[in-house]
């Protein structure tokens, strides 16, 4: 059914705030890199994955959990003591088969902390957009809430926010072809991965594999625990 006609409201915000801001289903997008990571994570066998916003709680965490792996970054780069930096291709050429992944990221996790008034709270990128939709139809949601995190929570990304727009035309119905806009992100928001520079935190593998749309058949879904931080639940659509 279409969602005009079911009365759904569709709004697109930004940055924490916009998490807080957000209200009935919340869709926290990161394209680059934290929910490409998390999908990949749980395809490469993860067990668990449990996102936090706060370097603290993740070593905490890890104390919990004898088969754990800490991934995440902060200005990009993997944080001091981590076991992986936010890269789907650290994921990829690493070992989390059967571990719980513990994951913090600048803009992504923290997104998902902060939108304490939505439920449920799900994440969004390229390489499970159509199934986002489909779960969102599924639910019945009359206000979904699509947050583009945006570059280090406070610049606007245009990676989320043509995540967020392709998002929404699949919950209208519409046709467009989002192919060209995803490739062209490699001249703009991308083109950090493509600097020699970068290579050994965000490397060119990474810009693909986040692009990679509609890879993955499975939403994740954020379930608050009783220490604060995050059970990313895999549902299979």
């Amino acid at each position: 059914m279409h969602p005009e006609s079911t009365g759904m409201k569709i709004e697109i915000l930004e940055f924490t705030e916009g998490a807080k801001q957000a209200k009935g289903l919340a869709v926290i997008i990161d394209v680059f890199r934290a929910f490409s990571v998390e999908c990949y994570a749980y395809d490469c066998g993860a067990s668990r994955v449990i996102a936090t916003s706060s370097i603290e709680d993740a070593f905490e965490l890890k104390k919990q959990y004898r088969n754990a792996v800490l991934v995440g970054e902060r200005d990009e780069r993997r944080i001091e003591g981590f076991d992986m930096g936010n890269s789907p291709t650290e994921i990829l050429l690493g070992d989390v088969l059967g571990k719980t992944v513990i994951h913090t990221t600048t803009a992504g996790t923290c997104g998902l902390a902060n939108a304490v008034n939505c439920r449920p709270v799900i994440t969004g990128s390229f390489v499970n957009a159509s199934v986002v939709a489909e779960y969102i139809k599924q639910t019945g949601a009359d206000h979904v809430s699509l947050v583009a995190m945006g570059y280090r929570a406070n610049l606007s990304a245009e990676e989320d926010i043509l995540c967020a727009e392709y998002i929404r035309s699949l919950l209208l119905g519409e046709t467009r072809n989002y192919d060209n806009e995803i490739a062209d992100l490699k001249y703009t928001s991308g083109k950090r991965f493509f600097n020699p520079a970068n290579i050994n935190f965000s490397p060119p593998t990474d810009f693909f594999l986040c692009t990679m749309t509609d890879r993955f058949r499975f939403i994740l879904k954020a379930e608050r625990r009783r220490d604060g931080n995050l059970n990313m639940e895999r549902i299979d659509i």
